[in-house]
């Protein structure tokens, strides 16, 4: 199921992927995928859902022709997330992330842990992601917590740390994206969370947050959309409106 290039020139739909967050059964989950399998390009199993579910709801999507976004964020000692990572290949998923702040070294470690795992396996790894500023953390928070710089900074400087140690690409802010790109050059990828249509969420706690087409247009490769789509009235009809904006960032990003 991987067969992803690192950067695709793939149609809208493809580039978006949807964020299984959700609290509902086991069959409830696996509804959402078989409603949205047509209209997505991957779904992200989170720690709620990987938590609450297991292994087996990887398996079902898998089973159900769906991609998994693996996001449980590693972040440990080195040994403890290459193996980590080791799991994550032989799960059969598309992309899997670990934190940035976790270092070069734990990083290094995950990239030749998933080059042996594929290698052993005789599959393509999965492309590995690291995670840079949390979306729903501003310069303020950074800074409470003891950081010398502020979002955007701190967001590169990581990003440039995880291609140094051969990372495929980041989770980063769309107003992150054109000093990343700048930084890490046209086949560092970036998949952005935190995108929002131009309705508004209840409750929403992103803080760094821009439209579709505006992420695109700035050189995100792919979207990670969950409650618009989620909590809509049509969630399908949701999600081809978020596929056509994504055209409409392409092409501005072509002109």
């Amino acid at each position: 199921m991987r067969g992803m290039n690192k950067r695709s020139n793939s149609s809208g739909q493809e580039r978006l992927i949807f964020a299984l967050d959700t609290g509902e059964d086991f069959q409830g989950a696996v509804a959402l995928v078989d409603l949205l399998k047509d209209h997505v390009g991957m779904f992200k199993v989170g720690k709620e859902v990987f938590t609450r579910f297991g292994p087996p709801i990887v398996s079902e999507i898998i089973a159900r022709g769906g991609r998994i976004f693996l996001d449980l964020k590693f972040h440990d000692i080195p040994n403890t997330v290459a193996q980590a990572a080791r799991a994550a290949v032989g799960m059969d998923v598309s992309m899997f992330n670990v934190h940035a702040l976790g270092g070069e070294t734990m990083m290094a470690a995950t990239v030749e842990s998933v080059r042996v795992r594929a290698g052993e396996l005789h599959v393509a790894p999965p492309l590995i992601l690291a995670v840079t500023v949390l979306t729903s953390l501003d310069d303020s928070d950074l800074e409470g917590m003891g950081f010398r710089h502020g979002a955007a900074e701190t967001a590169v400087h990581l990003a440039t740390l995880a291609r140094t140690a051969g990372m495929s690409g980041v989770v980063a802010s769309a107003q992150d994206v054109v000093p990343i790109r700048a930084a890490c050059g046209e086949d560092f990828v970036i998949v952005t969370p935190g995108v929002r249509p131009g309705d508004s969420v209840a409750g929403d706690d992103q803080k760094r947050i821009l439209t579709p087409s505006q992420a695109i247009a700035r050189g995100a490769d792919y979207l990670v959309v969950g409650r618009p789509i989620r909590l809509a009235k049509d969630p399908v009809a949701m999600a081809d409106r978020i596929g056509q904006d994504i055209l409409e960032g392409l092409s501005m990003r072509e002109g």
